[in-house]
Parts: C-alpha cells; sequence; structure tokens
C-alpha cells in the first residue's frame, strides 16, 4: 500500500457513489514526477547547471555540429516563452557557456552557439544524467520498462 492507496481508501469510504480510479492513476504519475524531477535537479546541480539551463545546453548538442540554433528554435523545441528563453541565454551567456552571434541567413537575428566551455560541460552532464536514469528506472525489468514505455506513449499522444 502507497500513498496514493491511502488517499484512494478515504475517497472511498466518504464517497463511495465515486469511481476514484483515475485519481490512483494521475496521483501517482504526479508523485512520480516530484520524486523524479527531484533526482534529476540533484545530478543537474552537481554540475552547476538546473533543469532549464541544462535544457537549453542539451537542446543545442543534440543539434549536432555546431552545436548553433536560432532562439525561435530554442522556443520551440523546449517550448517557453521568449522572455523566459531570453532570461536562460543571458544567464548561459555570462557563465561562458552560449554565445550570440549574428545569423548569417537573417542579418537581423542571431545564432546561439555553445562556446568551448559549453560543450564540455554538457557531454559531462548529460554523461551523469543518463547514468541517473538508467538507476532511476534500475526497480523495471527491460520487459516492464518497455511496457510502461508503451503506455505512457500511447497515453501522451492523446495531449500532443
Amino acid at each position: 500500500m502507497d500513498h496514493v492507496d491511502r488517499i484512494l481508501e478515504q475517497w472511498r469510504r466518504e464517497r463511495p457513489d465515486l469511481d476514484v480510479e483515475p485519481m490512483g492513476l494521475l496521483g501517482r504519475l504526479a508523485r512520480l514526477r516530484t520524486h523524479l524531477a527531484r533526482e534529476v535537479e540533484r545530478t543537474l546541480v552537481a554540475h552547476g547547471l538546473n533543469s532549464a539551463s541544462f535544457d537549453v545546453l542539451a537542446t543545442l548538442r543534440r543539434a549536432g555540429p555546431p552545436c548553433k540554433l536560432s532562439p525561435g528554435d530554442l522556443i520551440a523545441t523546449t517550448m517557453v516563452s521568449s522572455g523566459t528563453m531570453t532570461n536562460r541565454l543571458d544567464q548561459l551567456e555570462k557563465a561562458g557557456l552560449i554565445e550570440r552571434a549574428h545569423n548569417p541567413d537573417d542579418r537581423r537575428g542571431v545564432i546561439i552557439a555553445l562556446t568551448p566551455k559549453g560543450f564540455a560541460l554538457v557531454d559531462e552532464a548529460v554523461t551523469a544524467h543518463v547514468a541517473n536514469q538508467h538507476r532511476l528506472l534500475a526497480g523495471l525489468s527491460l520487459e516492464e520498462r518497455a511496457a510502461l514505455d508503451g503506455l505512457l506513449r500511447k497515453f501522451l499522444k492523446e495531449f500532443e
């Protein structure tokens, strides 16, 4: 019995007329998200990053050489507002992890690029991040992971 089971038990006692099964599933997803986010953040902080800064650096790194994107491409990929992105980019530029350059294809625009320092840091952080993800999933067999992944993919498609 977990925390969510106790909540469901209380609701079933107090409101036996309600089918609270969805509350259990969604409650577990929410609680799991909180626990996982905490564990991921711990790993990133060890590298001087947070989820927001890692998101930008990892997006640039995944783009492949030369690890450059327009701010619009970054916004589309990370799904944040332009104001939020500007703030993230300002902080990363101050830390020497990214640089802004004129966009050769659009003289009015800029291109965001990883600096060598940013490239090295994100490579180090993503290595630790992936190892942490393996640790977090160690309690599930490969078959269980595949089944859960398939169900979550199907569920997520309903929203995206």
